[in-house]
């Protein structure tokens, strides 16, 4: 039977953040969590996927994630720079191969996720049903 609540460290685990991004999330509202009789938050399965996006079909294991726009995409040769605008105030700049923007079928205004993992950013998209 799949599991219907996590603790805030199996949240934590799940989605591939710190346990203080989760309280950070909870105190901004950017996740909804719920107390149990310890005061303990508890984190339902369907904010998990709400979080994980609805195609997490695949894992990857990089703790920062940063949603947003694509606000603008620079092609030159082999690479393209992909710039989001993220939903917290700022932006990332990723630079890709020219395959990964036409393979992710990246174009103006649509939503993406930018990855940071170690020194490198990549981009993800979730893909329609």
């Amino acid at each position: 039977m799949p599991k219907l609540e996590y603790q805030i460290g199996e949240a934590a685990r799940v989605l591939g953040v710190s346990i203080d991004t989760i309280r950070r999330w909870d105190r901004a509202g950017r996740i909804k969590t719920t107390r149990d009789n310890g005061n303990r938050r508890i984190v339902s399965s369907a904010e998990i996927e709400r979080l994980r996006g609805v195609n997490a079909k695949t894992e990857i294991s990089a703790r920062n994630r940063f949603r947003g726009v694509v606000r603008e995409i620079r092609v030159d040769g082999l690479m393209a720079q992909v710039d989001i605008e993220v939903v917290e105030p700022g932006w990332i700049a990723a630079v890709i191969t020219r395959e990964s923007v036409e393979e992710l079928d990246l174009r103006l205004d649509m939503e993406a996720t930018a990855v940071v993992k170690a020194t490198s950013v990549m981009v993800h998209r979730e893909h329609p049903l």
